[in-house]
């Protein structure tokens, strides 16, 4: 006789927007099968995207459908606000105004805050105010600011904005380097924006060679790549993948998503801390105040916490500064929009 089954736990309510886009497509599977919440976690999945997208939308739900994933009490696609984020557990923000040739930052910057604007007051709204709202759409720090801002019944500690793909991409560059798997290299560190002013920061990484760890700088001997190609790579990873694929990240962005919101779940491994973009105040690093930035962390309970007391040499300083003040002045200028949006 088979055995019953277990009592399943509550369903949790799960949003992505941008649901029709391509990097939803990479991220919805891995959902609905259990890769990110538990293998027991039952979910309702909610798609939200723009009118003009419904088309491909209803695609994307039938698909889901058919993959016949136990996990999924429900799908629901919609481009209603108020429908998408009621109750909502998650918000997984996709979706964005994309730069276009010929568009300047602030226009993009514009466009952005009236849709974030927009969607943090849906979720002051609608969703509970213990939901858990992860920021992916570009300019991802200001547009998670932006949403924050305009939703201020939710505490400020359940924003966050997604450098996971740097951070990933930063272990990767450095275990190519020394030929070894992205397993075996940790604590890298993305400062700042998620944008080509980013420090991807290995003073503090470690790499296990020989089945011992050393640090990173110490492993590689090689400083002028540490401080020159590396960093740059990194950076600009985004605009060579673009150049290459004549489309933006999608897999390894949704891979990204998976490791950012499966750590808020479950917690960092003991003795590990992992990036992401969260509001800076009382930081001990000397970022200012009520930004969005990236720093490293760890997690437990659901809870982030800032890794403090890092020494910090010059050369981080001077980067880590750069990325603040760009930060700073997109702040102010989405600001100006926002009072109008």
């Amino acid at each position: 006789m088979p055995s019953p089954s277990p009592i399943m736990s509550e369903p949790i309510r799960v949003l992505v927007t941008g649901a029709a886009g391509q990097i939803a497509y990479s991220l919805l599977y891995s959902i609905g099968n259990g890769a990110i919440f538990g293998k027991d976690q039952p979910l309702i999945l909610v798609l939200l995207d723009i009118p003009p997208m419904m088309g491909v939308l209803e695609g994307v739900l039938m698909e889901l459908q058919d993959c016949a994933l136990p996990l999924l009490k429900d799908i629901i696609a919609t481009d209603k606000e108020e429908v998408a984020f009621k109750d909502l557990d998650v918000a997984v923000l996709v979706g964005s105004m994309p730069r276009r040739e010929g568009m300047e930052r602030k226009d993009l910057l514009k466009a952005n805050v009236k849709i974030f604007k927009s969607q943090g007051t849906a979720l002051d709204k609608y969703a509970k105010k213990s939901v858990k709202v992860i920021v992916v759409g570009n300019p991802a720090n200001t547009n998670c600011l932006t949403a924050m801002k305009s939703a201020p019944s939710i505490p400020k500690e359940n924003f966050s904005c997604l450098t996971r793909l740097d951070h990933n991409r930063a272990m990767a560059q450095v275990a190519l380097k020394l030929g070894v798997t992205a397993r075996d290299v940790k604590n890298v560190i993305i400062w700042g924006n998620h944008s080509s002013t980013q420090y991807p920061d290995v003073t503090h990484a470690k790499v296990k060679l020989q089945g011992k760890e050393v640090g990173v700088y110490e492993a590689l001997k090689n400083d002028s790549w540490l401080k020159g190609d590396f960093v740059s790579t990194v950076q600009q990873r985004g605009a060579a993948v673009i150049k290459a694929r004549k489309l933006s990240s999608a897999m390894s962005a949704a891979k990204a998503i998976g490791d950012h919101i499966r750590d808020i779940w479950f917690g960092t491994p003991e003795g590990e801390f992992v990036s992401m973009g969260i509001i800076s105040d009382g930081n001990s690093y000397g970022v200012p105040d009520d930004l969005l930035y990236s720093f490293p962390v760890v997690i437990k309970n659901k809870t982030w916490k800032i890794v403090e007391g890092l020494p910090i040499n010059d050369f981080s300083r001077e980067k880590m500064d750069l990325t603040a003040k760009e930060l700073t002045e997109e702040k102010e200028s989405a600001f100006e929009f926002l009072a109008t949006a």
